[in-house]
């Protein structure tokens, strides 16, 4: 494992023990990066959230383990542990924590 890789290669991994939650706070980590895209596993407390922007590409969302509302250009959907969705490309979206919850977040670039 290299300085820059926080989670080891060729292993098996439970991604939602490998991020703790913080008290009023959102936590990540970075799972993998690479010219195509990378993978990012996060933590938020109840309450807490990323306010709306956009992206130049597809977003995949998988929730690890409880709640979150995600608008996305503007319409909400409630996503709940073992469930994801697809935030698209350039489209405004925002994340808000019904309950504290983590989830994997997969981007490539197109």
């Amino acid at each position: 494992m290299t300085t820059k890789d926080v989670f080891p290669k060729g292993a098996v991994l439970s991604m939602a023990s490998l991020v703790d939650y913080a008290e009023g706070g959102v936590v990540s980590k970075q799972v993998l990066k690479n010219d195509v895209g990378n993978i990012t596993l996060f933590s938020f407390d109840k309450g807490q959230g990323l306010s709306e922007h956009a992206a130049p590409f597809d977003a995949f969302v998988q929730v690890l383990e409880g709640v979150a509302e995600i608008k996305i250009g503007g319409q909400p959907f409630v996503v709940k542990a073992n469930e994801s969705i697809i935030m698209p490309a350039s489209i405004t979206h925002a994340l808000q924590a019904v309950e504290k919850f983590k989830m994997l977040l997969t981007m490539i670039k197109g």
